[in-house]
C-alpha cells in the first residue's frame, strides 16, 4: 500500500475550492492508502483550538471519517499552525508528531520535518520562531481574546508577504549544511519536508553515499502530493483542482 505525504495546503475560508479538494483527495486516494502524514500548515492561521472556524470543522470531519476507514494520519506543525493543540487533534484523529521526526517505512528510516528549521540564513525569521515556541509565550498568546489573536495573525501574514518579497529567494531557502547536519545527526538515506514551496526530488552525495531531500508542494493553486511505495519516494506530483470547481456545499 501507498504511504501519503502532504504539507503546506494552507486551507483558508478565502480559498473554498482548495478545501474541497482537499476533502476529496482524502475520501478516495487517502482512504485507499496506509497512512497519511501531513507536515505542517494544514491552515493558513492557526490561533487557538478554541476558535470556531467552518474550515477547521470540515477538514477535522474528513479526517475523523478517514480514522474510521483505518488510515492513520500524523501531523507535524509547521510554521503556521505551531499552535495547533491537543484538543483539535483529538476532533480530527491525527497523531501528532514531533518536528524533526523518524519514521521507518517499508524497513527504511525517513527523516520527516516541516522544514523551517532548515533555513537558517533567515535570521529574524528563526528569532521570531525560537520565542513563539516557548511555553511562557504561547500561554500569554492563547490567554488573549480572540479578536487580538485574530488581529495579530493578520498583521503576522502582510509583514511575513512583505518580508517574503524584499529578501532574496536563497535566505528563505533551506540552508545546505543544515540539510547535511540534521541528516547525519538522525543517520538517515531520505529527508521529506515542505515549507519552502519548491517541490522536488534533490539527490546529494554524502562522502559517496548518495541521499534524497524530497520537498513537498504547496496547495495555493492545486494540491501536490508525495506517494512513497516499495521504496520509491519519487512520485511527487500535483492534484488539479478544475474537478471540484463546482458550486455545490462542501459535504459535512
Amino acid at each position: 500500500m501507498t504511504t501519503l505525504f502532504i504539507s503546506d495546503l494552507h486551507l483558508d475560508a478565502s480559498r473554498p475550492h482548495i478545501t474541497r479538494l482537499f476533502v476529496e483527495f482524502i475520501r478516495t486516494e487517502a482512504a485507499q492508502a496506509k497512512a497519511l502524514y501531513i507536515l505542517g500548515d494544514l491552515f493558513e492561521a492557526w490561533i487557538g483550538d478554541d476558535t470556531q472556524d467552518e474550515t477547521a470543522d470540515q477538514v477535522a470531519a474528513a479526517l475523523a471519517d478517514l480514522h474510521v476507514r483505518g488510515v492513520p494520519c500524523f501531523f507535524i506543525h509547521g510554521n503556521r499552525d505551531f499552535l495547533l493543540g491537543d484538543a483539535y487533534a483529538r476532533r480530527a484523529c491525527m497523531t501528532l508528531l514531533p518536528d524533526p521526526c523518524v519514521i521507518e517505512i517499508e524497513g527504511e528510516r525517513v527523516l520527516l520535518m516541516h522544514g523551517d528549521t532548515l533555513c537558517t540564513d533567515d535570521a529574524p525569521y528563526q528569532a521570531f520562531r525560537a520565542q513563539s515556541h516557548t511555553p511562557a509565550w504561547q500561554r500569554g498568546f492563547l490567554a488573549r481574546p480572540i479578536e487580538e489573536r485574530q488581529a495579530f495573525a493578520e498583521q503576522a501574514r502582510a509583514e511575513s508577504k512583505r518580508y517574503t518579497r524584499s529578501v532574496g529567494d536563497a535566505i528563505t531557502d533551506v540552508n545546505p549544511e543544515a540539510v547535511r547536519s540534521v541528516m547525519r545527526r538522525h543517520g538517515v538515506p531520505r529527508l521529506i519536508h515542505g515549507h519552502t514551496h519548491r517541490p522536488a526530488v534533490h539527490r546529494i552525495d554524502f562522502d559517496g553515499v548518495q541521499v534524497e531531500r524530497v520537498v513537498l508542494g504547496d496547495w495555493y493553486e492545486q494540491g501536490s502530493v508525495l506517494r512513497f511505495k516499495n521504496h520509491d519516494a519519487t512520485h511527487l506530483s500535483s492534484i488539479d483542482p478544475l474537478p471540484y470547481e463546482t458550486n455545490r456545499e462542501p459535504m459535512p
